[in-house]
């Protein structure tokens, strides 16, 4: 995954690299199975923010820092998907390892499923904020973009669990306006 993020953010456009405020890591699961998560990776510019104002929101804090009205779509996926064979076979490979894979005709009850997909969503979590911190640590964020960011981690499934990801891949000194508009501070 940190190899395949550090592409993915070196890839970003560079006509919209001085737009970017934000970059953004999308947790979602295919057909909602936690047994197939993934990160979509990618940002918002100031020019999405303002085009969404134009188009009626009322609050700029809305328009910045909620997924709802960011952009979505068309960004890169990492993990366990069919475009990424690679993350795809570590993630089988390290499940498996662990004991937490299984197939639905394994026969397990509904308990050990429920028990080994909290832990694999746990696991992806640790994996995705491990990503963010390393864009930054790296220094890779800093050469594609030249200046500090937030990379702000969400999933629509698990509505307040991304303030909480956020503020644990981030340094405080770039989330002061996110934390404002999320009132956590």
């Amino acid at each position: 995954m940190r190899h395949g993020a550090e592409r993915v953010l070196h890839d970003f456009p560079a006509a919209l690299r001085t737009e970017i405020y934000v970059v953004s890591l999308e947790i979602w699961r295919i057909d909602q199975d936690p047994r197939y998560p993934y990160a979509s990776i990618g940002y918002n510019t100031e020019s999405e923010v303002r085009r969404v104002l134009e188009q009626g929101c009322s609050y700029e804090g809305s328009a910045r820092w909620e997924y709802s009205y960011g952009l979505l779509e068309g960004f890169e996926r990492l993990g366990h998907v069919p475009e990424d064979p690679v993350g795809s076979s570590l993630h089988l490979a390290e499940a498996q390892a662990e004991g937490l894979w299984y197939e639905d005709e394994d026969g397990l009850s509904d308990e050990v499923c429920a028990a080994h997909d909290d832990e694999l969503v746990r696991r992806f979590d640790e994996v995705c904020i491990d990503v963010a911190r390393h864009l930054r640590a790296g220094g890779h964020l800093a050469r594609v973009l030249g200046r500090p960011v937030p990379i702000v981690l969400f999933d629509m499934d698990r509505p307040g669990w991304e303030t909480e990801a956020t503020e644990a891949a981030n340094p405080p000194d770039v989330l002061t306006d996110f934390l404002d508009h999320h009132s956590v501070r």
